[in-house]
This record gives C-alpha cells, sequence and structure tokens, in this order.
C-alpha cells in the first residue's frame, strides 16, 4: 500500500481550499437570495445561474487546490484532462438543478429537500468523478462507508447552505453561512480522502495526462479569478431593497420638484403687474 499524504505542502492547500470554498458558496448564496427577490423571470435566471456557476466553480476549485497537496509515495500522479473538466462541467449543472428547484419551487419545503439532495449529490459526483480522473501507477480503492459518509455530509451542507438563502437575507448572516458552509465542503472533501486506499504497483512507463501544475493548477487560478471578479460585481450590485428605495427617492425628488415648480408658477403669475385700463373718451 502506498503512503497518502493529504497536505504535502502544509497547511498551504487545506487553508487556500477552504478560501476557495467560501467565495463559492458566499456568492453564490448571495445570487440565489438576489434571485429570490427578482421582479422579472429573466433577472431571476441569470441571478440563477450565476448562483449555480459559482458554488460549481467555488466547490470544484475547492477539490483541486486540496489535491494539489495530494501525494502518493511511490508514484507520480496525473490527470485525465476531459475527465477533470466533466467534473467542472458535471458540477456546475447538477448543482444548477438544485439551485432552479429552490428558485422556482413553489413549495419551500419539498423545494429546499429536492434541491439540497440534488445540490448535495452533484458536490459529491463532482468529487468521485474528480477521483476518477487520477492517474498513477496502482489501483485507487474506497472504504464504502466513508463514502456514504462524505455523501451524508454534501447533501446535509447543500441542504443547510439553501435554506440559509431561503431564510437568511443579511450580509453579515449571509457571511457566517458561507463560512459554515465552506467547512462542511471541506469537510466532505477530506471525508472522502479518508475512504482512499492506494495499492502501488511500481513501473516505469510513462503515465498518461497532465500533471497538476500542468493543468490542475492554471485552471484553479483562472477559475479563482474568474470568482473573485464575480465577487466584486455582485458585491457592487444594488439589492432589491436599495433600488426599491432609490426609486422611492428619486420619485420623492421628482414630485418635490414638481410642487416648487408649480409654487414658483403660481407666485409669478400672482406677482404679474396688472396693465392700466385706458381712460374713458
Amino acid at each position: 500500500m502506498g503512503h497518502l499524504d493529504h497536505a504535502a505542502y502544509g497547511w498551504l492547500t487545506p487553508v487556500l481550499s477552504y478560501v476557495m470554498a467560501c467565495i463559492g458558496a458566499a456568492l453564490g448564496l448571495r445570487c440565489t437570495v438576489c434571485a429570490l427577490a427578482a421582479t422579472t423571470g429573466s433577472s431571476r435566471r441569470n441571478w440563477l445561474l450565476t448562483a449555480a456557476s459559482a458554488i460549481g466553480t467555488g466547490i470544484w476549485t475547492m477539490h483541486f487546490v486540496a489535491m494539489l497537496g495530494f501525494d502518493v509515495t511511490g508514484t507520480e500522479i496525473h490527470y485525465n484532462v476531459p475527465l477533470t473538466v466533466l467534473s467542472l462541467l458535471g458540477a456546475m449543472l447538477v448543482v444548477g438543478a438544485g439551485v432552479f428547484a429552490v428558485g422556482y419551487g413553489r413549495a419551500r419545503g419539498r423545494s429546499l429537500v429536492l434541491g439540497g439532495l440534488t445540490t448535495g449529490l452533484g458536490v459529491a459526483s463532482m468529487h468521485y468523478l474528480g477521483m476518477a480522473a487520477l492517474r498513477l501507477h496502482g489501483t485507487v480503492s474506497y472504504d464504502p462507508l466513508m463514502v456514504g459518509l462524505s455523501v451524508v455530509i454534501a447533501v446535509v451542507a447543500a441542504t443547510a447552505a439553501l435554506w440559509a438563502a431561503l431564510n437568511i437575507k443579511s450580509p453579515v448572516a449571509v457571511t457566517v453561512a458561507s463560512l459554515v458552509m465552506g467547512a462542511a465542503v471541506s469537510s466532505m472533501h477530506y471525508t472522502g480522502m479518508l475512504a482512499v486506499a492506494v495499492r502501488v504497483v511500481p513501473s516505469e512507463q510513462a503515465l498518461p495526462g497532465a500533471t497538476a501544475m500542468q493543468f490542475i493548477f492554471p485552471l484553479a487560478v483562472g477559475l479563482g479569478s474568474y470568482l473573485f471578479i464575480t465577487s466584486a460585481f455582485v458585491a457592487l450590485s444594488p439589492t432589491a431593497d436599495e433600488r426599491a428605495a432609490s426609486a422611492s427617492a428619486s420619485a420623492s425628488a421628482s414630485a418635490s420638484a414638481s410642487a416648487s415648480a408649480a409654487r414658483h408658477l403660481g407666485g409669478g403669475q400672482a406677482a404679474a403687474p396688472v396693465a392700466p385700463s385706458a381712460p374713458a373718451r
């Protein structure tokens, strides 16, 4: 059996992966809150699409940043590129289905259960599809009990996050919820990694696929940049309450200006001089 090291770079990869999970969760929650407050169908759809891409990108980046610290003695580790990309697209698709179930569901309780189950299974499927992309000299096996526990953690974390999106509105509460969700998603990842066992078979053959630094690291940096840029854009976007307050203030200002103009016009007419009448002849 090969010795597995889940933090070859010390605390760097676990902490960084947790940060990425929190950013994706915070962005996804904020977008879901905005979607639920949207007044038009197109606006709600766009917010939900952004939420799905944020959560999917966040969990994918978390997983593979953590995998940068994964090492097995006695073998190199490569990644199958198509499967790795498929794990990202699959995560976005399944998470999107869960988010849309909550965003458009009429019965909130049923929508929450369906959305949490779908999103949690999306998180778990991304993890294990990403693990299927591993290429090394040996065989990988899993402890079924730990796999099942990781899936349960993913479903519970996703359901809790969607509940937060439905019930929590303030920025501080959303921040706390995203920190909790980030911890839950990271816990799911490392629980799943504890299920892994590798039997190394030494070989001189070159491994197929790309190394983590050739493919995973550049893609993770690109997706991380997307999360940061989108987070800044969403943070600067006014909320529904802020837009309503702005519209109300504009309407009040317009009404005040109209009233002032009317008063000024009335005063001007009253002050106009009266022409003297012509003398009688």
